[in-house]
């Protein structure tokens, strides 16, 4: 337990010391001052300086290689007395003014500052300052009159500020402002000078009074020949105004005899134009009534007309469709029955043929059809045998028994003559199709 307590003081002690170190090596600056890092060099244009500035901030200190210095950039206040100083003139003058100083922040001045005021207290770069300002104020006094520095204390404190500014500017500092509160003499040149002024005062007000009746006198006369003329031109604008009147009455009377007529042309224009509005309405009224009558009706006809030539062209154009259409179907059928089609299109036409064949012997009963071969020979066997085979076929496709329909043609023939229906109801008559030989 001991020796963690030992090592826990031995931390804290270090922590201390080593807070406390950074504390010194850590420095903040005012606003109003500078703080100047000796060891350190640095090179500013084609100079080289032995310190770093730090104003308004923080900066940090390198241990055992730099050292820190501050300087304040406050104002300070100077009271000037120069006594016995001599003005142009040989007179003697002593003038008292106060003036605000304060150390340059800013570079190269404040260089200048540094190299001169470093470590040094206020009151010392006070005097130096003071004393810099009544030889420059002694100089100046040197190229005026007494005059020149009682009349225009303001000039003479701006020419002092510029006089002194390059030698302030050679030691870093900067004069803010600098007024002259008083100016005196001891051989009374001012006030014998003020006993002249105030002499040329009396006399100068004395003239301007009696120029001032003069021109009293003056005016007054003046203003009697004004009011003189006033009355004239008031007359004579009285009587211009009565003839301008006169004029006016009769120019007057004139536009109203020209208003008058014009306003009679106007009315017959008027009346002119209303009757052509009239006369239009008519032409567009009988326009109306001729597009209402004929035109129209005729249009009407015309519509009607075309329609009824659409309609019979459509029948006609439908009928066309429809009998390309029945053409087209039959060539696609053709088409796809191959080499039978002729066969199938001859076997597909044969009863309407057969029909209108029959249709000739209405008065004949077929009781018997008897196929004789010619006997010429042939590859394809025998007359009645392949007529069978065809008979048979048309059966099998088409659904058609071509010996059934002769059966029924001759049947019904038979019925409309009468006697052959009798005997196809005595017994031992065939009701089959007429046997083929």
């Amino acid at each position: 337990m001991i020796p963690i307590l030992i090592a826990l003081s031995v931390i804290l002690i270090v922590v201390a010391i080593g807070l406390g170190s950074l504390r010194g090596l850590i420095h903040n600056c005012a606003p109003n001052e500078v703080l100047i890092f000796a060891g350190a060099r640095r090179t500013v244009g084609d100079r080289e300086f032995g310190y770093r500035l730090i104003k308004g901030g923080t900066g940090v200190r390198v241990p055992l290689l730099e050292e820190v210095s501050r300087m304040d950039l406050t104002n300070m206040i100077i009271d000037i007395i120069v006594t016995n100083a001599y003005a142009k003139g040989g007179v003697p003058l002593t003038v008292q003014g106060v003036a605000n100083v304060k150390i340059a922040g800013h570079e190269p001045v404040l260089n200048n500052a540094i190299e001169r005021f470093m470590d040094k207290p206020r009151g010392e770069i006070m005097e130096i300052a003071k004393a810099t300002l009544e030889g420059s104020l002694r100089g100046i006094l040197a190229t005026l009159t007494p005059e020149q520095v009682n009349e225009d204390m303001i000039l003479f404190a701006d020419r002092l500020v510029k006089e002194v500014d390059q030698d302030m500017t050679d030691l870093g500092l900067v004069v803010d402002t600098m007024k002259i509160q008083n100016v005196q003499d001891e051989v009374g040149y001012l006030n014998a000078l003020g006993r002249k002024t105030t002499a040329e005062m009396i006399r100068t007000a004395r003239i301007a009074e009696s120029r001032n009746r003069a021109d009293s006198r003056v005016r007054s006369a003046e203003n009697l020949e004004r009011e003189s003329q006033a009355q004239i031109t008031a007359e004579i604008t009285t009587v211009r105004a009565d003839a301008a009147k006169r004029l006016l009455d009769a120019q007057t009377r004139r536009n109203a005899v020209v208003a008058e007529e014009q306003a009679t042309v106007l009315a017959g224009l008027a009346q002119a134009q209303a009757e052509l509005v009239v006369q239009n309405a008519r032409i567009e009224q009988a326009r109306g009534r001729l597009d209402a009558d004929i035109i129209q009706p005729a249009k009407a006809r015309c519509e009607a007309q075309e329609n009824q030539a659409k309609a019979a062209v459509a029948s006609i154009l439908e009928e066309g469709k429809a009998r390309a259409s029945a053409l087209r179907s039959l060539a696609a059928s053709w088409d796809k029955a191959g080499d039978s089609a002729r066969e199938i299109f001859v076997l597909q036409k044969l009863e309407p043929i057969i029909r209108q064949i029959t249709s000739t012997i209405a008065e004949t009963g077929i009781e018997r059809l008897t196929v004789i071969d010619q006997g010429k020979g042939g590859g394809g066997g025998s007359m009645p045998a392949r007529l069978v085979g065809t008979l048979e076929q048309i059966k099998e496709i088409y659904g058609i028994d071509l010996v059934e329909k002769l059966k029924t043609f001759g049947e019904t023939k038979s019925i409309a003559a009468g006697a052959p229906t009798e005997r196809a109801a005595q017994p031992g008559s065939s009701a089959g199709p007429p046997p083929v030989a």
